[in-house]
């Protein structure tokens, strides 16, 4: 097997993955990158019930594709920093309504883990009027 067949066989099996994994992806999900603020609306499960519970936070890093993305929410919770992580495409996560879009020149801001009040704001996205 050369390595041309070895490579055809492995797109073939991303090709296959796809197909299986395309009736799971969600298109309800709003366009939003790294410095922009989000609000999460994840179910919880307590016991028998289920509430919905919202995290609100600077989304820092986006990460992957398909079924396997990704996104990163940071907020600071009684002056500690809370991080959490959200599969993109998760049955958990019932909503994600973005609030602002930030003006950011990176795609993952962990430079924001080190700073504290008002440096760790991000300037707003100027908008024209639509």
């Amino acid at each position: 097997m050369n390595v041309g067949e070895r490579k055809e066989i492995f797109m073939r099996q991303n090709k296959l993955i796809e197909k299986i994994t395309a009736s799971q992806l969600r298109d309800d999900i709003p366009d939003f990158r790294a410095g922009d603020t989000v609000r999460v609306h994840a179910k919880i499960v307590e016991g028998s019930h289920e509430r919905i519970q919202m995290f609100e936070g600077v989304v820092i890093k986006r990460h992957g594709a398909g079924i396997s993305a990704t996104y990163t929410v940071r907020k600071i919770s009684n002056g500690v920093g809370v991080e959490r992580t959200f599969p993109v495409h998760s049955p958990r996560v019932a909503k994600i309504d973005v609030l602002r879009h930030g003006r950011v020149r990176r795609a993952k801001l962990y430079y924001l883990r080190a700073r504290t009040g008002k440096a760790t704001r991000i300037a707003e996205k100027r908008r024209d009027a639509e």
